[in-house]
């Protein structure tokens, strides 16, 4: 057979990077000895000689198959197909610049065109297939990917055509379940495009590829052997091996029975593995602990940073020894820009099993399901000596930090507890007051504040809620059969003393305040960016200036994914809350006014109190009413410690832009929000920073694109919950039930609460929420959450504004589009599309 032409001319190997994923990939396995078929491919600069860079997509196109090919170019094309034989059948496939990218593989974006016979014809299909660079959906394609229009160039791959007797795909890792060691091929008789594009029901193999099992055989045409199907599984890792990642592959089996490489592009939906830094031997066990916040979107690396200090923090709380607190514990650990706790130990432990299930039932139930899963897995089956340890040192931590008698004295003075907060709330004042220091010294107060102040929140003030929802349960249990299930929600409604709650209601209020004054009004008719401009020079009318900069003197080191330290709070960039504002502003049926459904919630609290106490016998009556009030009285304080936490998180952050000023001075950053891209570590070291901040905010946007995060991963890549899908009635999704009610109306499927405009009454159906969405609540008829369970953010702030709410239901944002007409049942769990 001839030599693979790269390029007319021959090119050598070292610039294939300029003429597209197809043709890299190709010639590159072409090099390393893999059964490539041979031919050549006309390159970029060919293409550029009649590809025009201006106009939309369908002007590009058509000015392309209005030109002829330049005559230099079609005499080397009809050269070098004339080398491959005479009237030889050639296939003519695109490969873009742009293609196989380590977030988009540009599958099937531009055109190929199969059984090409004669030098006219395939000049001809080369130049049809520059012009499908500029089909409709390549640009559309580009465009959700964020891909400049204007740099994006196709070379074209020309191949003899293999006289196949099957093809297919093979992925050399489980695309559905994420395991790295299983290959799975789909083949059909004939040519592989019937199989890439749908056309056919293909044989399908799921196979083991380190011992060469198949562990499952779906035949429609019966077109391979066992031994092929084998072969077929080697040879992809084998390409696996030599990329070092996963491979989507096409392959052809010619009729002498020779396996052919045709295409190889990485699996770009893969998860990242979590690397290990705990010791023992695999299985391992990831939660993704940052989703379980209902952080879906990538952390940026200097929001990681403070991560890995609050871990040490937890590891230290625990008595373990952290070497270097910079880089945290051993069970902490990163992958795809987020963060991951080893739930290994925990999961083979009868105590962990007893425990994190149960705090995840509350708090994102749809983890605590998957998680029940791994433990029927015989290979994280527990351990006795876990059992022993994780019991002794959890019961030490409790009884060391008087958690049972803060419990205790929050049920008996619930005064107390409040009391608490108060004075944990003026100590942060004085702690966190700004004051003059050098860089130096405002590093060590960063570090000073998330590795001692963070953490010691949880135990002070988290038992007065965790009292609250105690005595939840032991009305429950005294009323017994007398109490219906769903019932008790209504006891949650309008809960006082929640800080997320008291500030939607406020900016409810500056809304009315805005909407009484005309020229305010006025002024939000504008776009956000707009008004946001204004406020911040100070132009705005008074009533709205003033009241945005009381309101953000409060509330104003709040935002939305506020966790992450390195993201802009309010205060930096006030466009997302005005945005809100302007939704309010469009809420006119009185009826509907948020202030009056939470006293509405917290008069029919009070009511099913009484009734729920007449229903059983005085004494039971008494006790039920004593521990309802003081769930009442306790429960709402679940957003302190979190409220807290993201002021000192504001103020790490406020410190840390002073530093970037400082480097920005010196003439290391460019910005000062450029300290966010980086870490502790690298901010102290004395070298120019800037080409790190451009790669590291070049790789978050590109991980900003993933739509898919594994709420838990294994170390050999399965995500358990690809194996643990609830079975739901037909058309239904299936979640965990939130907030009582029924509600019908269109659903409005909003990824980034930023900018996002929700009409009064619209089912908000988000992937999870925290305080910077639920302003979006006040006019929302109902909740979806993917994230999320009975007691978390969402459902508890929908509770106390009488939202029927669905939490943790698997791909809502994907299987629900904005405009469905959609009934949210809050008691059920369910949402079925009318």
């Amino acid at each position: 057979m001839t030599n693979w032409v790269v390029e007319l001319g021959q090119v050598g190997a070292d610039e294939l990077d300029s003429v597209g994923g197809k043709a890299v990939n190709l010639g590159i396995l072409l090099r390393a000895g893999f059964p490539v078929p041979d031919g050549f491919c006309v390159t970029t600069p060919a293409y550029r000689q009649v590809a025009p860079a201006v106009g939309d997509a369908a002007s590009r196109r058509e000015a392309i198959l209005a030109t002829a090919v330049p005559a230099d170019i079609e005499a080397a094309i009809r050269s070098a197909y004339a080398e491959l034989g005479t009237d030889v059948p050639v296939a003519v496939r695109s490969s873009a610049t742009a293609e196989d990218l380590g977030f988009a593989s540009f599958a099937g974006q531009q055109d190929t065109y199969l059984d090409v016979v004669g030098a006219a014809a395939v000049v001809d299909a080369v130049r049809r297939c520059w012009a499908s660079l500029w089909t409709d959906r390549a640009w559309s394609y580009r465009e959700t990917n964020e891909v400049d229009q204007d740099t994006v160039a196709l070379a074209v791959v020309v191949q003899r055509m293999v006289d196949t007797k099957a093809a297919g795909v093979l992925f050399t890792a489980n695309p559905l379940t994420g395991r790295r060691n299983e290959a799975v091929i789909d083949a059909a008789p004939g040519l592989g495009e019937a199989v890439v594009s749908g056309a056919v029901n293909p044989d399908h193999f799921v196979v083991d590829t380190a011992s060469g099992a198949i562990h499952e055989r779906r035949l429609v045409h019966d077109c391979l052997t066992d031994e092929q199907v084998r072969a077929l599984a080697t040879l992809g890792g084998q390409v696996q091996a030599h990329y070092g990642t996963p491979q989507d592959t096409e392959w052809a089996l010619d009729a002498e029975g020779k396996l052919w490489l045709t295409q190889a592009r990485p699996i770009t939906t893969l998860y990242p593995i979590p690397p290990q830094r705990m010791d023992g031997s695999s299985p391992r066990i990831y939660l993704c602990a940052s989703l379980a916040q209902g952080l879906v979107r990538p952390i940026t690396p200097m929001g990681l940073a403070g991560f890995r200090l609050i871990a040490t923090s937890v590891a230290e709380l625990f008595g373990a020894r952290v070497d270097e607190p910079l880089d945290g514990p051993p069970a902490y650990t990163e992958a795809g820009q987020r963060f991951f706790v080893d739930l290994t130990p925990a999961v083979r432990s009868t105590v962990g099993r007893t425990i994190v299930p149960r705090v995840f039932d509350v708090m994102e139930a749809r983890s605590a399901a998957v998680l029940r899963h791994v433990f029927e897995d015989p290979r994280f089956a527990v351990l006795t000596s876990s059992r022993r340890e994780a019991g002794g040192r959890l019961a030490r931590v409790v009884l060391r930090r008087g958690v049972p008698l803060r419990v205790l004295a929050a049920i008996l003075a619930p005064g107390l507890a409040h009391f608490q907060v108060r004075r944990t709330s003026a100590r942060l004042d004085l702690l966190l007051a700004a004051a003059s220091r050098s860089a130096t010294a405002r590093l060590d107060f960063v570090e000073r504040l998330l590795r001692r102040e963070v953490i010691p929140l949880i135990p002070r003030l988290l038992p007065a809620p965790a009292a609250g929802f105690l005595m939840l349960a032991v009305a429950r249990i005294v009323l017994g059969k007398a109490v219906q299930p769903g019932e008790l929600q209504t006891v949650l409604r309008g809960l006082p003393h929640n800080v997320t709650t008291e500030m939607d209601l406020e900016l409810w209020s500056l809304a009315q305040r805005i909407r009484a004054d005309e020229a305010s009004a006025e002024a939000f008719e504008e776009p956000a960016e707009i008004v946001a401009e204004r406020y911040r020079s100070g132009g705005l009318p008074k009533v709205a200036q003033d009241g945005l900069s009381v309101f953000l003197g409060v509330y104003g080191h709040r935002a939305v994914a506020e966790i992450d330290l390195g993201l802009p709070r309010w205060s930096e960039d006030p466009a997302h809350l005005i945005g809100v504002l302007a939704n309010y502003l469009r809420q006119t049926d009185p009826a509907l006014a948020p202030d009056l459904q939470f006293k509405a919630g917290s008069a029919a609290a009070s009511a099913k109190i009484a009734e729920l106490a007449l229903r059983v016998s005085p004494l039971r009556g008494r006790i039920a009413r004593f521990a309802l009030g003081r769930t009442r009285e306790l429960a709402g304080l679940r957003e302190t410690p979190k409220y807290l936490l993201v002021r000192i998180l504001a103020a790490a952050r406020r410190e840390l832009r002073q530093v970037g000023a400082e480097l920005v001075a010196a003439g290391r950053l460019d910005s000062p929000t450029d300290v966010f891209f980086l870490n502790l570590r690298e901010l102290r070291s004395p070298v120019d920073l800037r080409a790190i901040v451009t790669e590291r905010r070049a790789a978050y946007d590109q991980e900003l694109r993933r739509r898919r995060v594994p709420r838990l991963i294994e170390s050999d890549g399965v995500e358990p919950e690809t194996l643990a899908i609830p079975q739901a009635a037909e058309g239904a999704l299936i979640g965990s039930p939130a907030s009582a009610g029924t509600v019908t109306a269109k659903a409005r499927v909003i990824l980034d609460p930023v900018g996002a405009q929700l009409e009064p009454g619209e089912i908000l159906v988000a992937p999870s929420t925290d305080p910077g969405w639920t302003p979006l609540f006040l006019t929302a008829g109902g909740l979806v959450m993917e994230m999320g369970g009975a007691n978390s953010h969402g459902a508890v702030v929908a509770r106390e504004y009488g939202i029927p709410a669905v939490v943790g239901v698997p791909d809502a944002t994907t299987r629900l589009a904005t405009g469905d007409l959609v009934t949210v049942d809050g008691a059920a769990g369910t949402v079925e599309k009318i």
